[in-house]
């Protein structure tokens, strides 16, 4: 077996100052563009100036210490009956990370979740925790002995078990005083310590999941797997059980993984995403990364709606109807660019914009009211039929239909990829 480990490469530091922060965001408030340095020939997206706002390139990653890794997948592989469940994925959590898989039904993302476990055989590849290979080709260590705590989307409490008993299931063998001493400890860091003999059918659906969490906690592994655990929730609920789950894993300091297909949810949650298609890893990275640098057209569509515009590439940019947008595909090439709904900034036509810069005009089709922001529908001319898109504006804003209003766009959030690239 081989325990060798690789620790990722720290993500280079972006540099930025407050004062080219302040001046772009003032530059977006106004309806002017922002001055802006040429495309890298390394990205395909609209560049992205690393000076332009303290939020635009996110967190880094904290640098890999000298000790193992608490979970290494390395080269993954399954199939069942024929079909390719996960196809050579790798990939590896640190102590106190937590990472959310996250993907389509049918990506792969829960057969990757009980390889790790050893719920499922490992057919090829390795798996290793604290540095020890526990399956490879060779051989797989059995569940319980590789020190990974397991919640379920239905739970699994035991209906005639008091809540205490059922976290005191995970602490066989041990002493009956340590036993009840951890499982008291581990439902009072849920907030559950209250209802220590209560039993499972008289707790409502978040407190079952606090009690399946206290339970999986108890034995202090070293590696805690959650499969879609708040999906039995609704939403309202769902909100305040995983706001309170984030404390809880933080607190622990446990490496996490957790299947979702709510990407929504694996924003809220994780320090990094793995995000999954058809067995296949399509990009790995901090949410800042996925949303503002998708690597492809699907990863740009999976974490939230975008306005499509195809165009062709000239002199290094495609034109539309809001703003010619850079990249580095090749000359005449087709091309679908992705606008994200909030990187359209709309300003009533005042009479105010006296700048240098000509506004981007757009008729108003709708706009409606969502909570925290406004959805404009908008009709742009684009030589043809006219272009419609949307814009997502924070708070209310709703102009009159059939009224106009400019439009100023944040290029950092629209990409261009390839016509060809399947979304």
């Amino acid at each position: 077996m081989d325990h060798s480990y690789f620790d990722e490469p720290s993500l280079a530091q972006r540099p930025w100052t407050l004062r080219t922060a302040l001046r772009d965001r003032a530059a977006a408030l106004l309806g002017r563009t922002p001055v802006r340095s040429s495309p890298s020939p390394t990205h395909r997206h609209a560049h992205i100036d690393p000076r332009a706002s303290l939020d635009a390139a996110g967190p880094q990653r904290r640098t890999a210490s000298a000790s193992p890794e608490a979970l290494a997948l390395q080269n993954i592989r399954h199939r069942y009956a024929g079909m390719t469940a996960v196809d050579d994925v790798s990939l590896s959590i640190a102590q106190g990370e937590i990472l959310c898989l996250v993907g389509p039904s049918g990506c792969g993302k829960s057969p990757l979740l009980r390889i790790a476990a050893g719920l499922e055989a490992l057919q090829r590849g390795t798996v290793s925790i604290d540095g020890k290979v526990v399956a490879d080709n060779s051989g797989c260590m059995p569940p319980e002995r590789r020190g990974v705590g397991l919640v379920f989307q239905d739970y699994a409490l035991f209906p005639h078990l008091s809540v205490i008993d059922n976290v005191r299931f995970g602490l066989s063998g041990r002493p009956a005083a340590h036993q009840r001493r951890r499982a008291m400890e581990t439902l009072e860091q849920v907030g559950m310590g209250g209802y220590a003999d209560h039993f499972p059918h008289a707790l409502s659906g978040g407190q079952q999941q606090r009690v399946a969490l206290a339970r999986a906690l108890a034995p202090d592994p070293a590696v805690l797997l959650l499969d879609e655990p708040f999906s039995g929730l609704d939403a309202r609920l769902r909100e305040q059980v995983r706001d309170e789950t984030l404390h809880v894993l933080k607190r622990t300091g446990a490496a996490t993984m957790l299947v979702t297909h709510d990407p929504e949810e694996a924003m809220f949650l994780a320090d990094r995403i793995a995000l999954m298609r058809s067995g296949k890893l399509v990009q790995l990275g901090s949410p800042v990364d996925l949303y503002n640098r998708p690597a492809d057209g699907f990863a740009a569509s999976f974490f939230g709606e975008v306005n499509r515009i195809d165009g062709t590439v000239r002199q290094g940019a495609v034109d539309t109807p809001v703003g010619r947008i850079a990249t580095d595909l090749p000359e005449g090439s087709a091309a679908q660019v992705m606008i994200r709904p909030e990187a359209l900034h709309l300003s009533p036509l005042d009479g105010s914009g006296t700048g240098a810069t000509v506004p981007n005009i757009a008729r108003v089709m709708a706009a409606r009211l969502l909570g925290r922001t406004s959805l404009v529908h908008l009709s742009i001319p684009d030589g043809r039929n006219g272009c419609h898109l949307h814009s997502r504006m924070p708070g209310q804003f709703l102009p009159q239909e059939e009224s106009h209003v400019a439009i100023t766009l944040d290029a950092r959030q629209a990409f261009v990829f390839p016509a060809k690239d399947p979304t």
